[in-house]
Order: C-alpha cells, then structure tokens, then sequence
C-alpha cells in the first residue's frame, strides 16, 4: 500500500491545482479576466463532478489499468494543447478533461477497501483523508508560486504531466480492487444498482454532500472575515492553520481503536464551524478554526468507509464514484450558499450556514439510518478479523454509549 499511496499523492495533489493552472494560465498567460477564467474552471469542475459515477463504471466493467491508461491519455492530451486552443474550444475541452481526470482517488479508496481487513480500515481510511489535506495544503500553493515566478504554460504543462505520471504510476502498480476472498464476487453477476443504492447508501451520500457544502461555505467564509477585516493577505495563513489541524486529527482518528458514527462526527463538525464566525481578526481565526478542522479528515474518512461496506464488490468503483460526485457537488454548492447569507448579513453568517449545512445533514443520515430496514448483505462484502461480517460503521457508536 505504501508504493500506491505515494503514488496517488503525487497524483491528487496535481489534480487539485488543475482549476488553479487553467486560472494562472488564462489571466497572466492569455492576459484576460478572472470571469472568463472563472468560466474554463467551472467547465472543468463540472467534468469532474459528473465524471465519478462514469469511470467508476467504466473500471467496475474494463478494470483499473485500462480506465487509467485511457484517461493519462486525454490527459496528455489536453494539457499540451491548452496553450494552442482558442478560448471558445478550451472551455469544452477543459469539460472533456474533468469528465475523463485520472481516477487516482477513486482508484485508491477502493484499493484501501480492497487490501485491509475490518479492524485495519479506519487507520488506512484516515491515512487517505490526511492525503486529501496534504493534496489540497501543496498544490494550489506551489502552482501560485510557480506561475509568478516562472511562465504559467510552463506550469499548466508540469500540473499536466504530474497528473500523467501519477496515473501511470498507479497502473504500473496495477492495485486489487478485490481482495482474494472477494473475486467470486463477481460470478454471481453484478447486482442491480435499485439493490445497493438504497436510503442506508443515500443517507451516507447526503452526510458527504452536507460535510463538502460546510468546507466549501468555511472556505468563502473566512475570505469575507479577513476582507472586512482588511487582512486578507492572511486568509492563506488560516487556511493552512485549517488543513494541518484536519491532517493532525486523522492522524488521531485513524489510531483510535473504535469508530464513531458518522452522522455524530459530522455533529459535531457543524457545532464547531459556527464560533468561528465571532472571530475579528486573522489571529483568532486561527484559533476558531482549529475544532473544525480537527473533526474534517476524521469525518470524511468515516464516510468512504461506509461507502465501501454498503456497496457491493462487483459495484464498488461506481458507488465510490457516486460518493465523488456528491463531494463535488457539496464544494460548488457551499461557497454559493454561504455567500448569499453574508452578502444579506455579514460574514459571520457563512460560518453559521455552513455549520447548519452539516447539522442538517448529520440528522438527516441519523433519521434515514433509523427509519431503514436492515442492511442488504453482499457476499463476501464485510471482512472481519474473524470472518464475522462487520457492524454497519455509522451504527458503531450506538455500542459505544451502550
């Protein structure tokens, strides 16, 4: 797991400053607006957003390697042409690129499932929400910096070729998405989706949705403080503060011996996001925003494996990218959200919205789970130490208070 891992950081941390290469590259290369490359960065993250459940398909029917090399292609591609297309075919080009973006995470959340056993997973499904902190604390960073001091075609060819030599690391690595006692799985044909996505999967889709709305309102949110504040050179000094209290509380997540529930982390994540708002100044900003960054990896690890016991073997790659779709939608979603109250309020509002978002959510997962009936089990699906299939991971804190 550790050669696969390094892998994809390479890889997702270069996918994570795609949007911030295209933006880079339009205003200082092209020398046009922010709005027209706000345009090409929606066009893109619209590909992505929809891209999950279709490559999740794509490698549940043709396997990973092949879905891989396929998408390093396009990749290839795309990004040595950006400088070459006109504005007019970048936009639908950048949409063909999010729809066909290397898998590298849905790849590596389903190797994870894949290659532990039940008592390993929450440390390894952690360990890949600390990478998501990571991915997302460098690559933006290092293209802003690169593309000041360097050229910004320079930058969109080198976020281009990390991203191609992530993906073609991983299907050099060629990772299990079935573990040995899995691969009969398939023989008994691939279940209907009607039989896995149902309200216990969409309860676990909606708790995802309502924790990416919440980040992404945080994000805009401490923007508009530092603003009105006029500090906002120190949004990314909060933001930092932010990610590495998320990497510190994976870490902490991962090495406990029990789960907690997901609809009680993400509870709690929303309680925490809303003092924030009471902040002034970017000092104590960085102090309000520690509880809930120290709850984020903790809370999005929680969901993916949920996402992996609740889906069955032979469908795992299109629930994992159904799972992918909703955080997508979540992140474009929340700064929209949040905006609006803070230009209706203040920017203390978005805070408050966006702790409610993920209050929401968190009971709206509750009551699904409670009102379901008992969970459809799928062969092979739930690997215990033992052999004995595992408790339902949003239902494991129910024993803890017990």
């Amino acid at each position: 797991m550790a050669p696969l891992l390094v892998v994809s950081l390479l890889a997702r941390t270069a996918i994570t400053a795609d949007v911030t290469a295209l933006t880079m590259y339009i205003v200082l290369g092209l020398d046009m607006s922010y709005a027209a490359a706000g345009g090409v960065a929606a066009a893109l993250t619209a590909g992505v957003a929809l891209s999950g459940p279709l490559l999740g398909y794509m490698i549940d029917r043709r396997g990973v390697r092949t879905v891989l090399l396929v998408t390093v292609l396009l990749q290839v591609v795309f990004w040595l042409a950006v400088p070459m297309l006109p504005y007019g075919i970048l936009l639908g080009a950048a949409f063909a690129a999010g729809l066909l973006m290397v898998p590298a995470q849905l790849v590596t959340k389903q190797a994870i499932a894949a290659m532990t056993t039940a008592d390993q997973r929450q440390a390894a499904f952690a360990l890949d929400s600390v990478q998501g902190e990571l991915s997302y604390l460098v690559g933006p960073s290092v293209v802003i910096l690169f593309a000041a001091q360097v050229s910004p075609t320079v930058v969109a060819w080198g976020v281009g070729a990390a991203i191609a030599a992530g993906g073609a690391g991983i299907a050099l690595l060629n990772p299990p998405l079935r573990a040995e006692d899995e691969a009969d799985d398939g023989a008994a044909g691939r279940p209907r989706r009607r039989e896995w996505l149902g309200v216990r999967m969409i309860a676990v889709l909606t708790m995802v949705f309502g924790t990416t709305t919440l980040l992404g309102g945080v994000d805009l949110a401490i923007v508009a403080t530092l603003k009105e504040a006029h500090q906002i050179s120190w949004a990314a000094v909060v933001v930092a503060v932010f990610g590495v209290a998320s990497v510190a509380g994976g870490l902490v997540y991962g090495g406990l011996i029990r789960p907690q529930p997901t609809w009680r982390l993400l509870g709690l994540l929303g309680l925490a996001t809303m003092p924030a708002g009471l902040a002034a100044d970017w000092r104590w900003l960085c102090v309000a925003v520690v509880g809930a960054g120290l709850l984020t990896a903790p809370t999005l690890s929680t969901m993916t494996d949920a996402v992996s016991r609740l889906a069955p073997v032979s469908a795992r790659g299109e629930a994992t990218g159904v799972q992918s779709s909703a955080h997508s939608a979540g992140i474009t979603l929340g700064p929209l959200i949040a905006g609006l109250v803070i230009d209706a309020s203040a920017p203390a509002g978005g805070f408050v919205v966006a702790g409610l978002a993920g209050l929401a959510a968190a009971l709206a997962g509750r009551l699904l789970f409670r009102r379901s009936p008992a969970r459809t089990r799928f062969p092979l699906n739930d690997r215990g130490p033992a052999g004995a299939p595992d408790p339902e991971p949003c239902e494991a804190g129910a024993r803890l208070g017990a």
